[in-house]
């Protein structure tokens, strides 16, 4: 199977994304003083750490989450640090465009707890990015009014954005991202909880299909996400998952999208990336066109450049199906080095 189309929004612009702190992305300078550290327009840079990070609980257990660092400095800090903030964020999007990025996803709201403050933090982000790519956003928060003011900002010239996510728990983010010509990722969260099998995960998708069809969507706007839950906690969620890719590409036909959250598959597991391309690879194969993904490891070049003849690939594959009971020949094969 050749993958001619994928529709990938790209995950790298949230202020859940975290660096270790001492790594090979966050370290101090010849100062003593913290920077991360990235590549831009063949240069290396580096975006300075504020105290105000190194003083939290975070950092004293390793992490530092970078997005937010970038977004701190281009708002509250001044000369060449707010304009590294802004060149950091706008490099990473021109990255995952120029890997194939159809959406970029952008969410704040882990930045702080204040949601007037991130309410501006969304709008500023937004128009930062949009200055660096030609490609519509993807909004994400679990706040509506965040969520708005995303939408707001966005420019309509680039094309529809995206809301991340509607579902029967919000159904009221459909109304915002219709007032906003969006498409939606819609979701399979039930309104109380989430599915396990492929028959809740479709009676979910069921129920906000009638609702985005009455509130005026049609199919091509509609990008559902089964959800993705990760196979280190049961063997059967990558097989439930597939199960229900085909079973909505059955029932509601090539018009819509199926785009999901790929990389929570390998939480927890060794080689993360060979997992989350493998893994991607087999949803693209029951049906599914898209998902919420890293643009860098994730791209239709690499997809359809996969050596399915591979050891690594087997190993993953049969782990991913349910094969590998307990996923006892992956992880061996790991420790072995033989997924290299």
């Amino acid at each position: 199977m050749s993958i001619s189309t994928f529709v990938s929004v790209g995950e790298n612009i949230h202020c859940t994304r975290i660096f270790k702190v001492d790594g090979a992305f966050c370290k101090p300078g010849g100062d003593g003083k913290y920077a991360i550290y990235y590549k831009a327009t063949g240069a290396e840079k580096q975006l300075p750490v504020p105290e105000t990070f190194t003083s939290r609980a975070d950092w004293a257990a390793g992490k530092v989450k970078h997005c937010a660092v970038a977004i701190w400095q281009g708002v509250y800090g001044s000369g060449a640090d707010q304009a590294a903030g802004k060149d950091y964020l706008q490099n990473l999007a021109r990255q995952q465009e120029k890997a194939g990025a159809t959406y970029l996803d952008i969410n704040v709201d882990e930045f702080s707890t204040d949601v007037a403050e991130r309410v501006t933090l969304m709008k500023w982000t937004v128009d930062v990015v949009q200055q660096a790519v030609s490609i519509p956003m993807s909004i994400d928060s679990s706040n509506l009014e965040i969520l708005k003011a995303g939408l707001d900002a966005c420019d309509p010239k680039r094309g529809r954005p995206m809301v991340n996510s509607v579902s029967l728990e919000r159904t009221d983010a459909g109304a915002i991202a219709k007032a906003a010509n969006a498409v939606v990722i819609a979701s399979a969260a039930g309104a109380e909880g989430l599915p396990n099998t492929t028959e809740e995960r479709m009676a979910n998708i069921d129920a906000i299909y009638q609702i985005l069809v009455k509130a005026g969507f049609d199919k091509a706007a509609m990008h559902f996400d089964p959800l993705v839950f990760p196979i280190s906690t049961d063997g059967e969620n990558g097989r439930r998952f597939l199960d229900t890719v085909r079973a909505i590409r059955g029932k509601y036909g090539p018009e819509v999208h199926i785009v999901a959250g790929l990389s929570n598959i390998s939480f927890g597991m060794p080689s993360r990336k060979l997992i989350n391309q493998v893994y991607t690879l087999l949803c693209c194969e029951a049906g599914g066109d898209g998902g919420i993904v890293d643009p860098m490891q994730i791209n239709i070049k690499i997809l359809n450049g996969i050596d399915k003849t591979s050891t690594p690939y087997k190993l993953a594959s049969a782990l991913l199906l349910g094969e590998d009971e307990y996923g006892m020949e992956y992880i061996a094969a790991s420790r072995e080095g033989l997924l290299d």
